[in-house]
């Protein structure tokens, strides 16, 4: 894991996010690990879906492939 400090933060930020942490029987510490946490994972997500997206949009246009790995691996033991 790694540590993180963050500084000059308004009073009202850190105020709003303690207040928080107590509503959720937290820590200050232990909810900005879990906003931050969500906000990766939203972000990832959104990521994923729009890659899925775009690969959908390439297999309408031009079908699906074969998957190259196996002819690379026949290829590399016909040499040895």
């Amino acid at each position: 894991m790694s540590d993180v400090r963050v500084r000059n933060l308004d009073s009202w930020v850190v105020d709003w996010f303690r207040a928080q942490a107590k509503q959720h029987g937290s820590s200050l510490e232990g909810e900005l690990r879990r906003i931050l946490t969500e906000a990766v994972v939203a972000k990832k997500r959104a990521m994923t879906n729009e890659m899925r997206s775009q690969l959908d949009v390439l297999r309408k246009k031009y079908g699906t492939f074969s998957d190259s790995a196996i002819g690379i691996r026949e290829d590399r033991d016909a040499r040895g």
